[in-house]
């Protein structure tokens, strides 16, 4: 009984990691417009700046195994939770792109070391409880999403300075994860992580990697241009502009926490098909109509749609005949964050050179390659 008791206690601690990682990554969303003005960065100039994120995250991934090996995943998870927090006011208060650049790498250094933390717990916690509960755990990170995304813009719309939300926001998740940190599985119950260096992709591995990045890219650009989009093209309030994320982050957690039952009745190959082509006809959807209630309904569709398609491309990554999966599992992964993470700047580029509303439709059209490519694949 007691061992049941802790291992429901580390479960709980798990979720809310996923949390605060949600919310600590999404209340970035609504801060990019003021970041834009203050700054005075064109969508070029904001594309290249947002790669400091995406750079931060894949430098540290690596790296945080190591660490994880050293000193265990809970160490690292306080650490990472605590990097985030601090980090998150000061990139409103860069007073150049500089500034904001290396506040950002920082900032996405603690993403990508959080995430590979966490995931590491959620494991091993999945490991000790004897069922499937990973899908809980990315749900809490869209949970998290939603209230990161929309809890900042309504203490900004509640009279607080951007500033001081911000610092309201790293003190919740400070206490969150000072709290649960005690409950997180010690270093002890912890398994070597193989350290096998990392191998290039290569052929239907490389394939599905390309896929994944693209499904990644798809909520990265949500998670950097939409209160952008929203603001500029479709002259939302600034204080509500992170609407359009928490949107989409409502859909995608409650297709996650329903995702299990979905994917057993439907089949993978089907949930993939319809719901990438779903996802794309949501962004093209945001951008094709001028109404402003359209562009939230195609990004609720785009959580709909790509909620449950990564979890399926993990398992298949898993299953390569003649590939173990300790070599195409991190090379999917991989280019699958690079895609979140490093992605949106190449929105930034086409936004520079066309307009946001093209380059926000380009990922729609990806999206339907997917949705061809996996059927055509199965």
């Amino acid at each position: 009984m007691q061992e049941k008791a802790k291992i429901s206690a580390a479960r709980r601690a798990v979720l809310l990691i996923f949390l605060v990682c949600g919310i600590g990554l999404s209340s970035w969303a609504p801060m990019v417009p003021f970041a834009k003005l203050a700054l005075r960065l064109s969508e070029a100039d904001l594309g290249v700046v947002l790669l400091s994120l995406g750079a931060g995250a894949i430098l540290t991934m690596p790296v945080t195994g190591i660490l994880i090996n050293k000193y265990g995943s809970r160490r690292i998870s306080l650490f990472s939770a605590i990097i985030i927090a601090t980090m998150l006011p000061l990139l409103l208060l860069a007073r150049t792109p500089y500034e904001l650049a290396a506040a950002l790498f920082v900032f996405g250094a603690g993403i990508g070391s959080v995430d590979v933390a966490m995931n590491a717990q959620a494991v091993l916690v999945q490991e000790k409880h004897g069922s499937h509960i990973m899908s809980s755990f990315h749900g809490m990170f869209s949970v998290g999403g939603l209230l990161g995304s929309i809890g900042l813009g309504f203490l900004i719309k509640a009279g607080l300075s951007p500033t001081v939300a911000a610092v309201s926001i790293s003190a919740l998740l400070i206490i969150i994860t000072a709290t649960q940190f005690k409950y997180l599985l010690p270093r002890s119950e912890e398994a070597k992580i193989d350290s096998a260096s990392f191998i290039l992709p290569k052929g239907p591995v490389l394939v599905l990697g390309l896929m994944c990045f693209i499904l990644f890219l798809a909520e990265g650009s949500l998670l950097d241009w939409s209160a952008v989009f929203l603001q500029f093209s479709r002259n939302f309030d600034p204080s509500l502009s992170g609407v359009g994320y928490a949107a989409f982050s409502v859909a995608m957690a409650i297709m996650r926490l329903t995702g299990d039952g979905i994917i057993h009745k439907l089949g993978p190959s089907k949930v993939v098909f319809y719901g990438t082509f779903l996802a794309g006809a949501g962004f093209l959807i945001a951008v094709a109509l001028p109404w402003p209630p359209a562009a939230l309904v195609g990004f609720v569709l785009v959580g709909l749609g790509a909620a449950n398609v990564v979890p399926i491309f993990f398992t298949a990554a898993g299953r390569f005949p003649n590939v173990p999966p300790s070599v195409s599992l991190p090379a999917v992964t991989t280019l699958g964050y690079a895609g979140q993470l490093a992605g949106p700047a190449l929105i930034g580029f086409i936004a520079e050179f066309t307009s946001l509303s093209i380059a926000l439709g380009f990922v729609g059209v990806l999206l339907f390659i997917v949705a061809f490519t996996y059927k055509h694949r199965e």
